[in-house]
């Protein structure tokens, strides 16, 4: 097991770590997921050892594990960046760090032989790197990281950089292969901004934000129980839309001009001051609805977003299909009360539409 214990690093007056703590269990998959500058690149580097922290531990099956070395860690990381030797070959590159391990020829070989097939390489052994295109030296960083054999392996954003198309493919194909290959002995952290690919990983997420833990657990139970209004918001794309609002008489009361009725499983909120949010897709286009101004249409694939407002009350929404709107043009919005979420004043999750937690 993985544990830090209150992390923290400030580095020329600004936090980068905030009291960090955490438990990564073996054979566990774990996705940080964070906005940018959360302190996700920070906390793997402070795990590989590349950054030293100012106070805190981390531990690795009970031993100290801040204090060793990182030539001793037996760490791999693959960043956003495409990392790799760009004067050696693709076969080259992979062997680099079993080299270092001191090898023999034989077992070299056939590490380099099975990293290749695994991220689908075959028969780019004696290829330079810069005639590889982002998304196949990305596969030799993941190779080589594999080819280690590591205890831990960490992934800073590695799909960031990629064409849209590519990354679904590869985010599928990486999700399959560590499964497989870390099931057991290794323990594999994954960090991303996006929260679809947080939830699409699985396993558990741990939500970052200012350099600060906010949330950790199942990605089932991260998305459906937000514990804050700030988890709601990094884990949605786009993130949750947040009003403040009264609970009256049945009514969540939002302004003078717009309620919405209090739902069967938010019955039990109390009355007075609270936040209610709801995500971009519980909405729809409905003649019975309240009118809401658009400020600004963008078509997103087989989607539009849509920014509507109405008074001083912004929200996103997310509909199907490409829809033919203007700047200003009023739509009939009805919202998915059945889905509506309930968050105290203070910004703590009351009630979710999913029930209790498990």
């Amino acid at each position: 097991m993985l544990v830090a214990q209150n992390l923290s690093l400030t580095v020329a007056d600004e936090p980068h770590l905030v009291d960090v703590s955490f438990q990564m269990e073996r054979g566990g998959l774990y996705t940080i997921l964070g906005r940018t500058l959360a302190g996700k690149t920070t906390l793997l580097k402070s795990i590989a050892g590349l950054l030293e922290t100012d106070s805190g531990q981390i531990t690795l099956d009970g031993g100290d594990f801040s204090s060793e070395p990182v030539w001793r860690r037996n760490v791999a990381m693959v960043y956003q960046q495409f990392i790799n030797y760009p004067h050696l070959s693709v076969a080259a590159n992979i062997a680099f760090p079993l080299k270092k391990q001191k090898l023999d020829r034989a077992e070299i070989q056939s590490r380099i032989t099975a990293a290749m097939e695994q991220v689908g390489l075959q028969g780019f052994e004696d290829r330079k790197i810069q005639e590889l295109s982002g998304g196949q030296q990305q596969r030799v960083a993941l190779a080589r990281s594999l080819a280690k054999r590591s205890e831990i392996l960490l992934l800073d954003e590695p799909l960031v950089n990629l064409d849209y198309k590519l990354r679904e493919q590869l985010r599928d194909e990486l999700k399959s292969l560590i499964s497989a290959e870390f099931n057991t002995r290794g323990i594999v952290v994954y960090s991303t901004t996006d929260p679809r690919e947080a939830m699409q990983f699985g396993g558990e997420v741990i939500v970052m934000d200012e350099g600060r833990v906010l949330q950790q657990g199942p990605a089932k139970d991260v998305f459906e129980h937000p514990a804050t209004t700030r988890v709601a918001e990094i884990t949605n794309d786009p993130g949750m839309n947040l009003w403040q609002a009264d609970c009256d008489a049945g009514q969540f009361r939002v302004s003078e001009t717009l309620s919405l009725p209090v739902p069967k499983h938010l019955s039990k909120a109390a009355a007075g001051p609270c936040v209610i949010g709801f995500r971009a897709n519980d909405v729809v286009i409905d003649e019975a609805g309240s009118n809401f101004r658009v400020e600004l249409s963008e078509i997103s694939g087989s989607e539009t977003i849509l920014h509507l407002r109405q008074g001083e009350s912004r929200m996103i929404a997310r509909v199907e299909g490409v829809l033919d709107v203007s700047l200003d043009d009023q739509l009939p919005i009805r919202f998915k009360t059945d889905h509506l979420y309930a968050f105290s004043a203070d910004n703590s999750l009351l009630q979710s539409p999913y029930g209790s937690q498990t």
